[in-house]
């Protein structure tokens, strides 16, 4: 796959011909099944086999995963379990009615899914990540170009009004998906210090709306960006709300940035960097910022043992969502900005069941105005594709096993 944008038709067709026909390796298809069998054993779940038989530990209320295929899906999930288990259900050899909670299960034994004696062959098995999705300057412009330049149109189909690709940070059960983004933005503005007269930096454009925010407070705004098409929207929107005076969007890597700023502000970016530019992320942040400045932000995180088990791993999610990414964890971070920014955690807040509503709000708008998404020029694959890479996250959101945190940095 070089693209997730496709042309109408089934999976036989175009960019998806690579899925049509499963692998065959007879031997590791057998082990993966003794394995999965074994594995959702425990599990509150439904695996309903074809003839209504089915595995797992779930009564008649729990969600139910349909196995269509069972050959073909066993066939790809033992070839390459970390790609071929998502991969099984944009072709359809499994579907399910309530996908994120049957993923949710899977996502609470993450660790223990492979019994231990068989987890120090994973070495041997684990695919590594491809050269060309490394993130040098030109292969982490290719890479967001995958994902964030499909189509502006496509992400306003499932984003709220204000184009935020983030979670959104609730304060009830009824608030709207908009005033939990802009609650979301002011905290990362408020663990930054920006107020009228900051000069700040933005490290991840995104649409524009946190730049907007910024200048709204008063602020001066440079935003960095790597994503054309981010950057037009972006541009055009802070246009339109009147403040092209004060925020500049820029076409450039966050390694070419220059200058120094008040603040930097940086949200869901970092998991896009990659370990191996993790240090050069954070010596930039602290170059760009001055004596006294602060940095607000807001990451994507896991356990740090996990990082470390998964940081060599190629999986679904890189393969077809977001290439050359690691979650990086808590410790990873302040250990990271203090060792190369001079920087000190002052304060952070967690909210992880925030992003696992944001994530559901946002399938569920992505589903309903899908008649929108087909006129696109995206088809039936990639709509599965699309639904799993939703439910997958909010699975990992909902629980724990993934979380999103904001925090505040200073010298």
């Amino acid at each position: 796959m070089t693209s997730s944008r496709v042309d109408s038709g089934a999976a036989e067709d175009g960019a998806w011909r690579e899925l049509a026909t499963p692998p065959h390796s007879p031997m590791r298809a057998k082990i993966a099944e003794a394995l999965f069998r074994r594995a959702v054993r425990p599990l509150d779940v439904r695996v309903v086999l074809p003839g209504g038989r089915w595995l797992g530990a779930g009564g008649p209320e729990a969600p139910c995963m349909y196995l269509r295929r069972p050959a073909a899906f066993f066939h790809r999930l033992g070839v390459d379990a970390k790609i071929g288990f998502g991969e099984a259900y944009m072709v359809g050899d499994w579907t399910s009615d309530a996908l994120a909670e049957v993923l949710t299960p899977f996502a609470e034994r993450m660790a223990t899914l492979i019994p231990p004696v068989l987890q120090r062959f994973r070495r041997l098995v684990d695919r590594r990540q491809p050269a060309d999705e490394e993130n040098t300057v030109d292969g982490a412009r290719a890479n967001i170009h995958r994902h964030y330049d499909l189509s502006n149109d496509m992400f306003a189909t499932f984003l709220d009004e204000t184009m935020t690709y983030s979670s959104a940070l609730y304060g009830s059960s009824e608030e709207a998906l908009t005033t939990a983004q802009h609650r979301k933005i002011d905290g990362v503005l408020d663990y930054a210090g920006v107020r009228e007269g900051s000069e700040v930096l933005e490290i991840g454009t995104g649409w524009g709306e946190l730049s907007i925010r910024a200048a709204q407070r008063g602020a001066r705004v440079t935003s960095l960006t790597i994503s054309e098409e981010q950057a037009a929207l972006a541009t055009k929107r802070i246009a339109d709300a009147g403040l092209a005076d004060r925020v500049d969007v820029q076409l450039r890597d966050y390694r070419l940035s220059e200058g120094q700023y008040d603040a930097v502000v940086s949200v869901e970016m970092i998991e896009a960097v990659g370990a191996d530019y993790w240090p050069a992320f954070y010596r930039t942040i602290g170059e760009r910022l001055r004596p006294g400045g602060k940095l607000g932000l807001q990451a994507i995180t896991m356990s740090h043992d996990r990082m470390v088990a998964s940081a060599s791993s190629y999986t679904w999610m890189h393969k077809y969502i977001f290439p050359g990414g690691l979650i990086p964890s808590p410790e990873s971070i302040e250990t990271g900005l203090a060792e190369h920014a001079g920087l000190k955690l002052r304060a952070a807040r967690e909210f992880g069941q925030d992003y696992a509503r944001t994530l559901r709000e946002w399938r569920e708008r992505f589903t309903h105005r899908w008649a929108e998404v087909s006129d696109l020029g995206f088809d039936e694959v990639f709509k599965r594709m699309w639904e799993f890479y939703l439910a997958y996250s909010e699975a990992g959101f909902r629980s724990g096993y993934i979380k999103v945190r904001q925090l505040s940095f200073g010298r």
